[in-house]
């Protein structure tokens, strides 16, 4: 190679810009989910009735119910997040080199959105809204938030590869301890998913107060949804292990001396969520609760995406 010639793969690095830009998308995802539960936890889903992608079968409202303006905001902060998925898709192969990982995440995330779009669709035909007691709901929503995290996982990659100024190509790292990293992702994936069937439940079958709902909670005539709440904290103490696991594993990378911050960050936020969590059963789980919890749980699932990811994805060599 000539001594003024350049690896192929260090003359386009991505901007500051499309970093910021791909953080900027994530956050704004984050906020639509939490305007989706507001839409969950006060019963609005179906305020603009069975139709899709209309709301009552018109673009503009006109002296709208405050649950149709409710669910009608959360359909065009949803319809927006589409673009900016796909702006950010084509922005990362503009502003990348061929094989970079953040093409891949980009990728991933578009089609995760196109998804989520027609789980959103379903769940409105379907009628799987507001008080829908129908044995079909739960299910549906442990798939609808899989899909979720999922999608939120792609875009913190995309993210966190973009930021990358090592280690951001196929062919320049290794993947070291898959399966422990894969266990991790995905037992913190269904406490995600445990926590939506209890809030869930939550709001189905309200509690009068803290002894009516531990009551309820062991009552063989109480609803499924009710007698299953147990399982999420039962997970999510199971989930500790594994991210205990973690952030061991990233003490030990004493290459990546930046992984120390964010494991501190990621302990502060699970100690943050169990608080939350004791909170929410002592108080009933009020809206207001159920939103900065879920807001929690969205910001610890990206910060263990990006420390999994640095902890798997090592630069070869």
């Amino acid at each position: 190679m000539p001594s003024t010639a350049v690896p192929a793969y260090t003359q386009t690095l991505p901007s500051i810009a499309l970093r910021r830009f791909a953080w900027g998308v994530l956050a704004y995802f984050i906020a639509v989910i939490l305007w989706g539960a507001l839409v969950r936890a006060t019963g609005s889903g179906a305020g603009c009735g069975d139709h899709w992608p209309l709301c009552s079968g018109t673009v503009i409202q006109h002296s709208a119910r405050v649950d149709t303006m409710i669910e009608f905001t959360h359909r065009v902060t949803s319809g927006l997040s589409f673009f900016a998925v796909v702006a950010l898709l084509a922005w990362t192969f503009a502003g990348t080199v061929g094989g970079h990982l953040a093409r891949g995440a980009a990728v991933a995330a578009v089609i995760f959105t196109v998804i989520e779009a027609a789980l959103g669709a379903f769940l409105v035909k379907l009628g799987l809204t507001a008080q829908s007691h129908s044995p079909l709901r739960a299910p549906y929503l442990a798939l609808h938030l899989t899909n979720t995290l999922l999608l939120l996982a792609a875009l913190t990659l995309t993210a966190h590869f973009l930021g990358r100024s090592a280690a951001y190509l196929r062919r320049t790292v290794r993947i070291v301890a898959p399966l422990g990293g894969l266990a991790s992702a995905t037992i913190v994936l269904i406490v995600g998913v445990t926590g939506s069937l209890a809030a869930l439940g939550d709001t189905l079958y309200p509690a009068s107060s803290l002894a009516s709902a531990f009551s309820n909670d062991f009552s063989s005539t109480g609803a499924w949804l009710v007698r299953w709440r147990w399982t999420h904290p039962t997970v999510a103490f199971v989930a500790c292990i594994f991210v205990i696991w973690l952030l061991a594993r990233a003490a030990r990378q004493s290459a990546h001396g930046e992984n120390r911050m964010l494991s501190m960050l990621v302990v502060i936020l699970l100690a943050a969520q169990v608080v939350l969590g004791i909170l929410d059963v002592v108080y009933l789980a009020p809206v207001s609760l159920q939103i900065l919890h879920l807001l929690g749980a969205d910001v610890l699932w990206s910060a263990l995406v990006v420390l999994t990811a640095r902890v798997v994805v090592e630069p070869a060599g």
